[in-house]
Order: C-alpha cells, then sequence, then structure tokens
C-alpha cells in the first residue's frame, strides 16, 4: 500500500467520499453524514486527509483528521477531530484502516494535539471494533450528532 497526503477536494477523495455517505445512507437511511467539512479543514499543519493506494494505484481508503479546540459543539483545546475513515469494501480485512489510523494519531500528535477524538454510530460496528481495539474509549458527545441517540463519541489521548 501507498499512502500519500492529498487534499479532501482531491478528485480521487471526492470518489471515495462518495462511497462512504452512500454507505451512511444504507445504514442510517439519512443520506449520509451532514457534517460540515471544508478542505481547508484538513490543510497542514491543522488536519491531514491520506489517502492508500493499491499495487494498481487504485484509491482504496480514506481517513483524516482537522483540529478542533474549544466550541459550542463539546470539542476540547487540543482536539483532532478523526474524519471520513473509509476502506472499500473489497479491501476490507486486510489492515489499512488501522494503518491509516496509526499514521493519522502520529500526524496529529507530531502537530501538537493532545487528544484524537471520533464520532461513529450505533450501525457501524466494524469502527467501534477498530477503535475500541486501538485504545478509544466512551467519551462526552461533541459535533454535529451529539444529540443523536445512534451517536456514539469516542477519544484517546495522544
Amino acid at each position: 500500500m501507498n499512502i500519500r497526503r492529498v487534499r479532501f477536494d482531491h478528485p480521487d477523495a471526492v470518489k471515495l467520499n462518495d462511497e462512504v455517505q452512500a454507505e451512511y445512507h444504507v445504514r442510517y437511511g439519512d443520506g449520509g453524514d451532514a457534517t460540515s467539512l471544508d478542505p481547508a479543514d484538513f490543510a497542514p499543519p491543522r488536519g491531514v486527509y491520506l489517502i492508500a493506494y493499491d499495487a494498481e494505484d487504485r484509491p482504496v481508503a480514506t481517513g483524516g483528521w482537522r483540529s478542533q479546540d474549544l466550541n459550542a459543539e463539546g470539542n476540547q483545546d487540543g482536539d483532532a477531530e478523526l474524519k471520513r475513515m473509509f476502506v472499500i469494501e473489497q479491501m476490507r480485512g486486510h489492515g489499512l484502516a488501522r494503518r491509516i489510523l496509526a499514521e493519522l494519531e502520529a500526524d496529529a500528535r507530531a502537530a501538537g494535539r493532545t487528544r484524537m477524538v471520533l464520532e461513529t454510530g450505533t450501525e457501524q460496528p466494524e469502527a467501534i471494533a477498530l477503535y475500541t481495539s486501538s485504545g478509544y474509549t466512551p467519551c462526552a458527545k461533541f459535533g454535529y450528532y451529539r444529540h443523536y441517540d445512534n451517536s456514539l463519541c469516542y477519544a484517546k489521548a495522544l
């Protein structure tokens, strides 16, 4: 696998974001994640967006983090918010999400962030398993979906 830094509006990022949004719609029936994201959110040093490419240079997995500080949506100073972790169906089970997660954590730590946070949902058991097995623990809800019953939030000290 070749993991590259790209802009959130890179054509491959847009393609995979469309795929993850479609999957969210299937799982939740709500049209996908309505959280507002801007390509500038993932611009270093305040964030990063990664895409993993296979041996044929096809984009197969993504993930990013963006800086968050104390705000009305429940974030704390020093937060790095994990966004758009996704592996295409044909490549699941090969450890790609775990590799991307480790790179994102290292990058956020190097940028001075002190805590990685994420929001997922009850209909994503694979994500919950990845995060809990990677040292994430439940935390106070934050973000766009903080008032939804099916929203789950996790955090890990960096």
